[in-house]
């Protein structure tokens, strides 16, 4: 049994400074995935710090949109009306993640700061860069059939597991930030890491620094949008392939077109170059196909995961023709009456 201490905050400036006066010591919100890393072995803090206490409005109203707080709820941040409404590709997206119970405990900000799923990084007897820098990466040549093709390194091809953040790529959310030296704001593509030589560190958010909201602009794209989730069973699995689309349409052409995939990097993946392809263009399958070529352009499959290639190109023409029609989409949780 490891000891630690546990202190309940009553707001965020205690928090903060709680955390960051120790290394070893952590927030704690839902605690769906840290507890998971706790019982593994694989994280051992000397203290958390509970931030459920400091829940305030799930949204509010923003000069340019809405603010989201980091402390509720996944649930009651999917069902919430605003984000039904105006914002339909985020609700989508978090009711296909986990499970109903998990969402009624995770929170908004612990979403972005999950750990991934690679079945190297949870067992301790294996090699993981990840886990333990320089000790090497088991999955490159094990079995790595839901590992990541795009983004990859010689030292981790493991994938971010998140649903949610990846709608929150593509409606380009930004994250706000408090620590010790202050307030910030970063923008989600700048929110989380690409494994490169350093694949131990998720995202760049500093020791002591905690996520307080999460800001989406007024654009929700709430008439073209689809939300496509495609993993071995219809629930509490994560995504082989996930993408997000969101598009503006005026007489039959693009004006505005967002595609952002997950399941396939250590990141939310999207390719600007792609999105300028289709902008001006019919919203065709042909054209789909075009971009998603753009898209999958440089993906690297290692044995097993060869399939997502494939996939993935599949999944993205798929769910841009769902979005031209949203109720096309696939029966999973729906929204509330």
């Amino acid at each position: 049994m490891n000891d630690l201490a546990y202190f309940k905050s009553n707001s965020s400036a205690e928090a903060i400074a709680q955390v960051a006066a120790d290394e070893q010591s952590r927030f704690i919100g839902g605690g769906t995935n840290i507890i998971d890393l706790i019982k593994y072995n694989l994280f051992f803090p000397s203290s958390l710090v509970d931030i459920n206490g400091l829940k305030k409005e799930i949204i509010t109203k923003t000069d340019d949109g809405i603010l989201i707080d980091a402390f509720a709820k996944n649930a009651d941040l999917a069902y919430h009306q605003t984000i039904e409404d105006q914002y339909p590709l985020l609700s989508k997206a978090i009711l296909a993640g986990a499970s109903p119970q998990i969402r009624n405990m995770a929170t908004n900000g612990g979403n972005l700061l999950q750990r991934t799923r690679c079945y190297y990084f949870y067992d301790a007897n294996t090699p993981c860069n990840k886990r333990e820098p320089g000790s090497g990466c088991s999955a490159l040549n094990g079995y790595n059939r839901n590992m990541a093709i795009l983004g990859t390194t010689e030292h981790c091809i493991a994938v971010f597991p998140s649903d949610m953040c990846v709608a929150l790529a593509a409606l380009n959310a930004s994250v706000h930030i408090a620590g010790p030296n202050g307030n910030r704001i970063l923008q989600f593509a700048d929110f989380h890491r690409l494994p490169g030589d350093t694949p131990h560190l998720d995202n760049n958010l500093q020791h002591g620094e905690l996520i307080i909201g999460i800001e989406l602009p007024n654009r929700g794209f709430n008439k073209y949008y689809s939300y496509l989730k495609l993993r071995d069973r219809n629930s509490y699995a994560f995504a082989l392939v996930s993408v997000a689309t969101a598009l503006e349409i005026e007489r039959d052409a693009i004006t505005e077109a967002r595609i952002a995939l997950g399941g396939v990097a250590h990141k939310p993946w999207r390719i600007g170059e792609a999105e300028a392809f289709l902008k001006g263009k019919s919203p065709t399958r042909a054209n789909f196909s075009l971009a998603a070529d753009i898209i999958l352009e440089g993906a690297k499959g290692y044995g097993f995961n060869d399939f997502k290639i494939g996939l993935a190109k599949k999944a993205i023409i798929r769910n841009c023709m769902m979005a031209l029609d949203p109720s096309s989409q696939l029966p999973g949780a729906q929204p509330s009456l």
